[in-house]
């Protein structure tokens, strides 16, 4: 995978044209900084299509899981994040929270989520893929392109330099 080019250094430059993701996310993953373009999911305290999402070619994009921003339960672990990287999947932004931090840290994925949670998810497979999606201030729609490091999240209707 490229070297993530610096959030800061993109948003000066493409002032206008990026949108910028609301602070609310926290690192979990062991690749800070990472970028890829967007698949989505949309789906509450359930986490059987983050599952397929990740079990499938990632190919350097970026999962974005909408979670309706619940914190009862965790979305995405330990488990998930080892296929994400097995799999060439760039990043995961969770609306929502994950569980198995130190699993987490240890995976060559990016991750990125509102808190943690030890609590499991249902696996009832419901949820929409593939849709825009909106949280943090922003609509994130497939095919747009996320670019995320410590200092935050931007999004491009395409491939920034």
């Amino acid at each position: 995978m490229t070297r993530s080019p610096a959030t800061t250094d993109l948003s000066d430059a493409h002032d206008g044209v990026v949108k910028h993701v609301d602070p609310i996310f926290h690192d979990y993953g062991g690749r800070p900084a990472f970028h890829g373009p967007i698949t989505t999911l949309k789906l509450f305290e359930d986490n059987a299509l983050v599952r397929s999402a990740v079990e499938g070619p990632g190919e350097g994009r970026v999962l974005v899981v909408d979670g309706g921003g619940s914190k009862r339960c965790a979305l995405f672990g330990g488990n998930l994040a080892q296929l994400a990287a097995k799999n060439g999947w760039a990043g995961v932004v969770v609306y929502g929270c994950v569980r198995d931090r130190d699993e987490l840290e240890a995976e060559a994925v990016g991750i990125k989520a509102l808190g943690h949670h030890p609590r499991k998810s249902v696996k009832k497979g419901q949820g929409e893929t593939d849709v825009p999606v909106t949280f943090a201030g922003v609509t994130l729609t497939p095919g747009e392109w996320l670019y995320a490091d410590r200092d935050g999240i931007i999004i491009s209707p395409h491939a920034l330099t």
